[in-house]
């Protein structure tokens, strides 16, 4: 690792004065990526801005509509929340292991964007809305490409607001050693239709259209039997190809609609 110089922010508006003022400045959330980043030296930033003592980007509020979850709560508060609906509750579950669980951050994670993070998955397949300090983003036009977002200079999310869904279910295969999602599927019906988002399988979470159009004249496992997910432009590492990757798509689209009911 190397020099940087470290803030603490107070308040979101001294998060925001801090990051401005300095000459390449970044900030941190519960730091599960940018520390290893950091040591490794793939980045080097100036400045960084710790957000973790700034208490209105925490916490959990639900309403009729949906639940609003603060950019700071962490992954294991996500996950043991009464407030928190069961899909969602089963994301944070399955992420990592207990101390990343504890450390890790929706707001992180999010910005962030690992093609193989599980919270975009969810963002993206409850249709849900980013708060940042300048704007709300809808989460179809916040994912823009591998750790890539539609994320500013100087701006820091608040908040993502989950709507309601009629039924909804997550499923991943996960690596066995970090937890990532070799693919992960969540699926939604939802007030305004279908939504299917994947993780995994490519550079940055995505809609599976077809799978879609097919779950909304049946909803059920089997309407998904006759459709083929091209592997091309899919991931290919040590991991798995691209070809199981795509058949895992499928797998875990499945499953996902199975749990949902």
């Amino acid at each position: 690792m190397y020099n940087f110089n470290f803030h603490t922010a107070s308040s979101l508006d001294d998060a925001v004065a801090k990051l401005g003022a300095a000459e390449d400045g970044t900030v941190m959330a519960g730091g599960q990526t940018l520390i290893p980043v950091l040591k490794q030296r793939l980045a080097k930033p100036s400045d960084v801005v710790d957000l973790s003592g700034i208490g209105e980007l925490k916490g959990i509020t639900a309403n009729s509509d949906g639940v609003t979850i603060g950019a700071m709560t962490r992954h294991a508060d996500v996950a043991k929340s009464s407030d928190v609906p069961a899909a969602l509750r089963a994301v944070a579950e399955g992420i990592g292991d207990a101390q990343v669980r504890n450390r890790g951050t929706l707001g992180g994670s999010v910005a962030n964007n690992d093609p193989a993070a599980d919270y975009p998955a969810a963002l993206l397949g409850l249709g849900a809305t980013i708060t940042t300090n300048q704007r709300d983003i809808a989460a179809d036009d916040f994912f823009t490409g591998m750790f890539d977002t539609a994320l500013t200079d100087g701006e820091i999310i608040k908040s993502v607001t989950f709507p309601n869904a009629i039924k909804a279910a997550y499923a991943k295969f996960p690596n066995p050693a970090s937890r990532y999602a070799l693919v992960g599927v969540f699926v939604a019906q939802t007030a305004s239709g279908v939504r299917v988002a994947v993780t995994g399988a490519s550079g940055c979470v995505h809609r599976a259209t077809e799978m879609e159009k097919a779950l909304s004249a049946n909803w059920s496992a089997a309407a998904l039997d006759g459709i083929s997910i091209p592997s091309s432009g899919l991931n290919s590492d040590i991991h798995g190809s691209a070809e199981y990757r795509a058949h895992l798509v499928t797998v875990m689209a499945k499953r996902a609609v199975a749990a949902a009911g």
